[in-house]
């Protein structure tokens, strides 16, 4: 796939060596597509998981079933958003490895 480059030429990238999606999308927030930024994104829902299962634990241990059947729709709206990052992070980090082994600029689009 022939894509721009960050320093403004045309390059063949393969599809590991593209990685995450670079374009914007159409929207109004540019998104963070670098594999830093991915991982600073996973590391915050990660955080996030790790209340979501403190609050698991609390309800175990204070026998309120109760509010988990009133909240069940956290917990998959919580997991996938989790399990994306870090997918798109090691698909970012392998691509930007592949690109610095060929001496490739990162893709803007």
């Amino acid at each position: 796939m022939h894509r721009l480059g960050e320093n403004g030429e045309i390059v063949a990238y393969t599809e590991d060596e593209y990685g995450v999606r670079k374009d914007d999308g159409l929207g109004i927030i540019k998104p963070l597509n670098s594999a830093n930024g991915i991982l600073f994104l996973a590391i915050l829902l990660t955080i996030g998981m790790g209340g979501l299962v403190y609050f698991v634990v609390q309800v175990i241990r204070q026998s309120a079933w109760h509010i988990a059947g009133e909240v069940w729709w956290v917990f998959p709206a919580c997991i996938f958003p989790f399990i994306a990052a870090w997918y798109n992070y090691v698909k970012e980090r392998k691509a930007a490895k592949l690109r610095k082994a060929r001496n490739m600029p990162r893709p803007v689009e």
